[in-house]
């Protein structure tokens, strides 16, 4: 009988490609969703259990008889710490406490390299409390969790805006000079979550991850990336940190106002301006046979391609084409 992986936040960036990964290696895949209108997936190639991580009896037939269980689905974005800890702590919890009484054998928790430093927002705060409510929970199963980096690739909206700013003559950036992160392509953090599905250790770990640079990235090293790959100048311009918590404590207040999410809001630009979001450690490379085997090079440019093919960004190439044609059809009249 074919093993059932059971997946959580299929219709997201990271869940669709996790999915797609399954999919075709001929894993049976069945899916928790809210609004199955919405999943982008091939047609009859996944079951799919509508509910969300507080109906407990949709939590049930998502695992049962599943092997392995992925915990892709969170909150991103929330009104208030309230609305952070009710889907990503009391949710988690649900869905592991779920996997253990249908004897689930392994549990894969995707949270966020952010909660690293749970005081620094509550979205933090929260991803970190998971991570304790699947320790607390989980018994003899066996479970891991990755921290990635910020994730990126074709078909992203989060970091839309960032591939945007790279694209231009002048990349205008949060942060400072001296601030690094990692990053990690997202077809990396699939292959690293799927493997982990499949096999029973390690066990009981947290692991960072990213696409393997030593040290991670200025925000300098990505301009000067992308300007190697558009060869071009890129010059890079900081916001200030005074002026984006103005409009972050703004956007916070429009949030507890109106009751609904703004993603620019006081916690999210805390850890915009956080100095260090490097991963500290290589223990998955070390346990398992997982590398990363995309360049930010080769990402950003495949990634840029998408967007401009997608027409979510303008396609300079395309303008060029255009004027082209124009120019020789006024020459030949």
């Amino acid at each position: 009988m074919t093993s059932i992986v059971a997946l959580t936040g299929g219709s997201g960036f990271v869940g669709n490609c996790v999915a797609r990964r399954l999919i075709e290696a001929g894993t049976k895949v069945r899916l928790l969703v809210r609004e199955p209108a919405k999943l982008e997936l091939p047609t009859g190639r996944v079951e799919i259990v509508q509910g969300d991580l507080a109906d407990h009896d949709a939590l049930a037939r998502l695992v049962s008889n599943a092997k392995s269980v992925i915990h892709i689905a969170g909150a991103i974005a929330a009104p208030n710490r309230q609305d952070f800890e009710r889907v990503n702590v009391a949710g988690t919890a649900n869905i592991a406490a779920s996997a253990v009484s249908a004897g689930v054998a392994r549990f894969v928790h995707l949270s966020s390299m952010a909660a690293r430093e749970p005081q620094i927002s509550d979205y933090a705060a929260s991803k970190r409390a998971g991570e304790s409510a699947l320790a607390g929970v989980a018994g003899a199963m066996s479970w891991t969790v990755l921290r990635p980096p910020a994730v990126y690739g074709p078909g992203d909206k989060a970091t839309l805006p960032l591939i945007a700013q790279l694209a231009r003559r002048r990349a205008i950036l949060p942060g400072a000079a001296d601030n690094r992160t990692s990053l990690i392509h997202v077809d990396d953090l699939a292959a690293a979550i799927t493997m982990l599905a499949s096999t029973a250790t390690p066990n009981g770990t947290v692991h960072e991850l990213d696409d393997g640079k030593a040290g991670g990235y200025s925000w300098q090293e990505l301009v000067d990336t992308a300007a190697h790959c558009g060869n071009r100048q890129i010059k890079l311009i900081h916001l200030p940190k005074s002026m984006m918590l103005a409009a972050g404590h703004a956007g916070s207040l429009v949030a507890k106002i109106i009751g609904k999410p703004i993603m620019l809001n006081a916690g999210k630009v805390r850890e915009l301006y956080h100095p260090d979001w490097v991963a500290r450690h290589d223990l998955l490379s070390q346990a398992t046979d997982w590398r990363p085997a995309i360049t930010f090079e080769d990402g950003f440019t495949a990634t840029l391609n998408w967007y401009r093919r997608h027409h979510w960004l303008p396609d300079p190439s395309a303008k060029a084409r255009t004027q082209n044609k124009s120019d020789h059809r006024e020459t030949t009249v």
